[in-house]
């Protein structure tokens, strides 16, 4: 009577099925939240580890920007009406890019020169995503025309949803600073460039006022005191006519 009392308590032990279902319901609601939670916590590095690297890579931009524009030379160039500042700045067209084209501080060449660069800056559309594009040549001299040269080595500097725009600065008579929209044929340097970074979709301004100051203001040659005062009354007057510069931008 023992034995069989032992034996019906024995085949009692164990989980019954309820309790087998049970417990895989708890498991499997356990394992979702916690796959959910690594998803989330994978999202949100993500998203940073993103963040980061644009915000590091829009830095690098601003820096490459301010070396071109505070190595910009004052320099003629060539153009149908005759000599003017090698610095033009269009807008976008309905055919061509908006663009900043300028001569600047070259790289050493093997005769221990240093060649003047022809530096582009290209704002470019792909859809709704823009990009500012650098590209670079070796200038070739005052007689040339920028249409003469076509710079390569393509560099992306800035990419995304923006809307990318310059403006340039200039110290007018009574000592206050104008903003203009295009800088073409003028035959001085701007004296400010503002580099202006706006997110398409909620106009949040992304820079604040990157500005870039030119240097630059008469040539190379003048700094020779043996050539100062010539070269300057040489130069060709600045143009105080704005009448081409319709658009004031603050």
């Amino acid at each position: 009577m023992k034995m069989q009392n032992g034996r019906a308590r024995l085949g009692c032990d164990g989980f019954t099925l309820v309790e087998v279902l049970a417990a895989l319901a708890i498991a499997s609601v356990i394992i979702m939240a916690s796959a959910a939670l690594i998803r989330n916590v994978a999202l949100f590095f993500d998203r940073g580890t993103r963040g980061v690297t644009e915000a590091e890579r829009l830095m690098l931009a601003v820096e490459r920007l301010a070396g071109d524009f505070g190595s910009a030379r004052f320099a003629w160039r060539r153009t149908e009406d005759g000599a003017a500042a090698a610095f033009a700045a269009e807008q976008a067209g309905s055919e061509r890019p908006a663009s900043v084209v300028f001569v600047g501080a070259g790289r050493a060449a093997s005769t221990a020169r240093v060649d003047d660069d022809l530096i582009s800056l290209t704002v470019e559309e792909d859809g709704e995503v823009r990009r500012l594009v650098r590209r670079r040549a070796t200038w070739p001299g005052p007689r040339a025309r920028f249409e003469d040269v076509t710079p390569q080595d393509p560099v992306v500097l800035i990419e995304g949803k923006v809307d990318i725009s310059f403006v340039f600065g200039r110290v007018t008579p009574d000592g206050a600073l104008a903003w203009y929209a295009s800088w073409a044929g003028e035959r001085v340097l701007p004296r400010y460039v503002r580099l202006m970074l706006r997110d398409r979709a909620t106009g949040a301004d992304l820079l604040g006022e990157a500005d870039f100051m030119i240097r630059a203001n008469a040539p190379a040659a003048c700094g020779r005191a043996d050539a100062a005062l010539a070269c300057l009354s040489a130069a060709p007057p600045a143009q105080t006519d704005t009448s081409e510069t319709e658009r004031l931008t603050r």
